[in-house]
C-alpha cells in the first residue's frame, strides 16, 4: 500500500477553471468597450456619461471588475500560498488582499451608480 501525503488545499479544478472564466470575460468586456470607444467618436465628458448612463455598460463593467477581483484573489492566494511558509503572515496578508478586494469592489459599484 502507498501513503500517499495530502498538502495545500486542494482547489486545483475549480481555480484552473476560474481563472479561465474569468479571463474570458475580462477578454469579451475589452472588445465590447474597444467597440464602444471606437463607436463614440469624440471622446468627451457627454458622450463617456452617456456610454455609462446605460445599464448595460454598467452591468457589464461591474461583471468585468468582479471578474478582475475574483482573478487576483485566486493569482495572489497561490503565490501566497507557495511562497509565504507562515501561516500567521500568509493568514494576515490573506485577511488584508480580501479585504482591499472588498472595498474596491464597493469602490467600484459606487462609481457606476452614482453617475
Amino acid at each position: 500500500m502507498v501513503n500517499r501525503i495530502v498538502v495545500g488545499a486542494h482547489y486545483g479544478i475549480k481555480d484552473w477553471l476560474a481563472q479561465r472564466i474569468t479571463g474570458v470575460v475580462m477578454a469579451a468586456y475589452s472588445l465590447y468597450f474597444l467597440g464602444a470607444l471606437l463607436g463614440l467618436g469624440e471622446v468627451n465628458y457627454d458622450s463617456w456619461h452617456a456610454l455609462f448612463a446605460s445599464g448595460i455598460t454598467r452591468v457589464f463593467t461591474l461583471i468585468f471588475f468582479l471578474s478582475l477581483f475574483y482573478h487576483a484573489w485566486v493569482g495572489v492566494r497561490d503565490i501566497f500560498m507557495d511562497y509565504i511558509k507562515p501561516t500567521g503572515l500568509r493568514l494576515a496578508l490573506h485577511a488584508l488582499v480580501i479585504l482591499a478586494l472588498i472595498g474596491y469592489a464597493a469602490w467600484v459599484a459606487q462609481v457606476l451608480w452614482r453617475l
